[in-house]
C-alpha cells in the first residue's frame, strides 16, 4: 500500500531499529500457518547474538505458539499431527510454562528436594511470560532496557512469608529499590502530565497541561461548557451526591453503579464526562468505566468521593484491586529496568547459574543471558523454549500412577517426556485441551478465567528535548488507539543508567487495552471481543498510530516523528492478565465459592499453578501459585496466599 503524504511526514518510510516479528502483518491462526507436516514452523530462525530481549517490532505471544493453541482450541490440531518421538528424558518434575509462576514453581520443588530434576517446557521464544525485556541500543551506543509486560512488584507489605522468603533466596533485596528508583527525578526536572484531545473526538488538536487544581486547566480543554464547570466540581470541590444516606447505605448504592452512572445518574453531569473518563479504570481492571463499580473507581481514586465520607476501609464488594489501590502502604518503586523479568532473570539464574552469571541485582540487570546454557544435557535444570505442550496424562490411572507424561511440540516435531510430577503453570482455559483426565465441573471452572488483552509498547527516542519543552513527563490519549505515553520508570541499577539531560535518549512507554465500551458485555465478553480484534491489528497499524499521537502532542514543542523515533517494540498479548473477580458481573464475590477454587485443584500426580488460579493478574500472586502447586506435590511449603488481592486478615473490610 503507498504512504500517503502525511505517512511519510510520519516517518513510515523511515528506516529504525525494528525487526517485524510477524513481518507487520496481523496474525494468522488458519491453515496456512501450519508446515507441511499439519505442525508451525518458527516464524523466526535465530535471534540476534542469541538475546531474544534485542528482538524489536511485535513481540509478545508467538505466532508458532498462538497457532498451535488455536489448532487445540479449534479440534483440529490431531488431525495432521506426526507420529510421537519419545526423548527417552525422565525427570522429576516437568513444568508447562516457563512465565514466573513456573520458574517459582521448579526453583521451590528443587528447594524441597535439592537432588531433583527439573524440565521448564515455555511455549515462546522467551521465558518470564508476561515479563519481558525489551532491548535498544542508542545512537551513542548506550542500552536502553524496557519492560514490555509484567511491570512492578507492587505492595511488598501485602506479600506472603512463601513470597517474601523466595525473592530473598533469589537475591532480590527489595530495600535496594529505594537507592535505585530516583523518586525525585519528576519533581527536579519540573515535569508534570498532560492530556491529549484529538479532533475527531474534541473538534481540536491540543494537548493540555494539567495542574493540581482543575479550575486552573479545566477551561482550556475542547469540552463543553456544562461538562467544564462540572468537571471542575467533580475535581476540586465534590458535594456529598448522596446527601441524606447512611455510609452502610452509600457503599450499597455505590457496590450496584458503574462509574459512568455515577457521573450521570447519581452526580448528573454532562454525558461528556463518561467520554473523557472511559478509559480510566483499564489499567487496574480491563474494562471502561461502563463496566467497572463507582466503588473501584473511588479505590482506583477517580474523583468524586471527596464529599461522601466513605472512610478508608475497603468495602466488602471491591475488587482485589480496588482494595489494594486504596489500601496500598507502600511507594511505587519496585521495578527493574526491566519490570518483572528481573524477578525472571533472577529465578534463571538460581535454576541455571550458567546462564547468567553473577550473584547482585546489578548483574541480573547488566549481565547477558547464555540462552545456549539453559538447555544443556545433564544439567539438573533445564529450560526448553519454543516447546509447546499438546497434552499430559499420567501413565496409567491417576490415583495409582507412578509418572506423568507431557507430549509437546519442537521445531516442527511432536515429541515426549515423563517426570514423576507435572505442574501446569500456564493458562487455564488451555488446561482442559490438553487433557481428558479432569471432570466437567473443574473443565468449566478452568474456562471462567479469561486473559485480558493489551499491547505494551516502548518507543526508543533520541532524546526527550520536546517534552522537556513542555514540561510534562508523558500524557494520557482520552480517545485515541493508545491510552497516551509516558517517560519510563526512573531507574538505574549498577552500571546501567537512566536519562539524566533532555538531550540524553529515553524509552516512552505506551499501553492499550481494547476494552469494547459495550456495557452490555459482560468483562469476560469483553476480554474475548479485545482478543479478536487484537488479531485484526498488525504492527504497521501500531506504528503509525504511535507516530500520529506523538505527532498531535509534541510536535508543537518541536518534536518530529520521523527523526526522533529510533526503535519501536510492541508487545501484543491477546491472553493479557489474569481477570479478577468483580461487581457487577461475579455476584459470587466475595463470598464465594469462586471458580479458582475448583479451577486449580491438583490431580494424581499433577498440579496446576499460574496467575490464573488466584485470578489475580500480579507478580506475588503467580508465585504463591507456585508454593502452593508444590506444596501439593511434595509438601514443605505453607506460607502462601490463597485469596485473590491483598491478604484479608490485614483489611479492615467495610460491611
Amino acid at each position: 500500500m503507498a504512504l500517503s503524504d502525511r505517512d511519510i511526514r510520519l516517518g513510515m518510510n523511515r528506516p529504525i531499529s525494528r525487526r517485524d516479528f510477524l513481518n507487520g502483518v496481523a496474525l494468522t491462526v488458519g491453515a496456512t500457518a501450519l508446515g507441511a507436516a499439519g505442525l508451525p514452523r518458527p516464524a523466526m530462525a535465530t535471534t540476534p547474538a542469541g538475546d531474544p530481549a534485542a528482538l524489536t517490532g511485535l513481540r509478545g505471544h508467538s505466532e508458532t505458539a498462538m497457532t498451535i493453541g488455536h489448532a487445540l482450541r479449534d479440534g483440529s490440531f490431531w488431525n495432521s499431527a506426526p507420529a510421537v518421538e519419545a526423548t527417552g528424558e525422565s525427570y522429576d518434575l516437568i513444568v508447562v510454562g516457563g512465565g514466573i509462576s513456573g520458574l517459582a514453581a521448579a526453583y521451590l520443588y528443587r528447594q524441597q528436594k535439592p537432588d531433583a530434576t527439573v524440565l521448564v517446557l515455555e511455549n515462546n521464544d522467551e521465558f518470564g511470560g508476561h515479563a519481558r525485556r525489551n532491548e535498544f541500543t542508542a545512537s551513542n551506543g548506550k542500552k536502553l532496557i524496557g519492560y514490555g509486560g509484567s511491570q512492578s512488584m507492587q505492595t511488598p507489605t501485602y506479600f506472603s512469608g512463601a513470597v517474601k522468603t523466595l525473592l530473598a533466596d533469589v537475591g532480590i533485596d527489595l530495600s535496594k529499590f529505594e537507592t535505585y528508583y530516583d523518586q525525585a527525578w519528576h519533581e527536579e526536572r519540573e515535569l508534570g502530565d498532560g492530556i491529549l484531545f484529538r479532533k475527531e473526538d474534541w473538534g481540536v488538536d491540543k494537548l493540555v497541561i494539567t495542574t493540581d487544581a482543575a479550575a486552573d486547566w479545566v477551561p482550556e480543554t475542547p469540552l463543553n461548557d456544562a461538562a467544564k464547570a462540572d468537571l471542575i466540581e467533580l475535581i476540586d470541590s465534590p458535594p456529598d451526591y448522596l446527601a441524606g444516606k447512611s455510609r452502610a447505605e452509600k457503599f450499597e448504592i455505590l457496590a450496584q453503579t458503574t462509574y459512568a452512572d455515577f457521573l450521570t445518574v447519581i452526580a448528573g453531569y454532562d454525558p461528556e464526562l463518561v467520554k473523557y473518563f472511559q478509559r480510566s479504570t483499564e489499567a487496574y481492571f480491563g474494562a471502561g468505566i461502563d463496566a467497572v463499580t463507582a466503588l473501584d473507581a473511588w479505590g482506583n481514586w477517580n474523583p468524586g468521593f471527596g464529599g461522601l465520607d466513605l472512610g478508608e476501609r475497603p468495602y466488602k464488594t471491591m475488587s482485589p484491586s480496588g482494595r489494594l489501590a486504596l489500601t496500598d502502604p507502600d511507594p511505587y518503586i519496585y521495578h527493574f529496568p526491566d519490570g518483572n523479568a528481573g524477578v525472571a532473570r533472577a529465578l534463571v539464574r538460581g535454576l541455571i547459574p550458567d546462564a547468567l552469571p553473577g550473584s547482585s541485582m546489578e548483574e541480573l540487570v547488566n549481565n547477558d543471558v547464555d540462552y545456549g546454557k539453559l538447555d544443556v544435557e545433564g544439567s539438573p535444570a533445564r529450560i526448553r523454549l519454543g516447546a509447546s505442550v499438546v497434552k499430559v496424562a499420567h501413565e496409567g490411572d491417576p490415583a495409582s500412577a507412578t509418572g506423568v507424561v507431557a507430549t509437546y511440540v519442537e521445531d516442527g516435531k511432536l515429541k515426549t517426556a515423563t517426570a514423576g510430577h507435572l505442574i501446569l503453570a500456564c493458562w487455564h482455559r488451555i488446561i482442559p485441551y490438553l487433557t481428558d483426565e479432569i471432570g466437567a465441573e473443574q473443565v468449566a471452572a478452568l474456562q471462567d478465567q479469561h486473559k485480558v488483552p493489551l499491547i505494551y509498547t516502548n518507543v526508543q527516542l533520541r532524546n526527550w528535548e520536546a517534552l522537556d519543552t513542555a514540561k510534562i513527563a508523558g500524557f494520557t490519549d482520552v480517545t485515541g488507539f493508545w491510552n497516551g505515553a509516558e517517560i519510563d520508570f526512573p531507574v538505574s541499577v549498577g552500571d546501567y543508567t537512566f536519562a539524566d539531560v533532555p538531550a540524553d535518549p529515553i524509552i516512552l512507554h505506551l499501553s492499550k487495552i481494547p476494552s469494547t465500551g459495550d456495557a452490555t458485555m459482560t468483562a469476560r465478553e469483553q476480554a474475548a471481543a479485545g482478543r479478536q480484534y487484537l488479531t485484526t491489528v498488525s504492527f504497521e497499524d501500531m506504528e503509525r498510530e504511535i507516530r500520529d499521537m506523538l505527532d498531535r502532542a509534541l510536535s508543537a514543542y518541536g518534536f518530529d516523528a520521523a527523526r526522533d523515533i529510533e526503535g519501536i517494540t510492541c508487545n501484543r498479548w491477546s491472553h493479557g492478565y489474569a481477570l479478577e473477580y468483580m461487581r457487577p458481573w461475579d455476584t459470587f464475590w466475595p463470598d464465594g465459592p469462586l471458580p479458582i477454587e475448583a479451577a486449580r485443584k491438583g490431580w494424581g500426580r499433577i498440579a496446576i499453578a499460574n496467575s490464573d488460579s488466584g485470578a489475580y493478574a500480579y507478580a506475588h500472586s503467580a508465585m504463591d501459585q507456585a508454593a502452593r502447586a508444590v506444596n501439593e506435590l511434595v509438601g514443605g511449603i505453607e506460607d502462601y496466599s490463597k485469596f485473590p488481592g491483598p491478604p484479608v486478615e490485614m483489611l479492615d473490610l467495610e460491611g
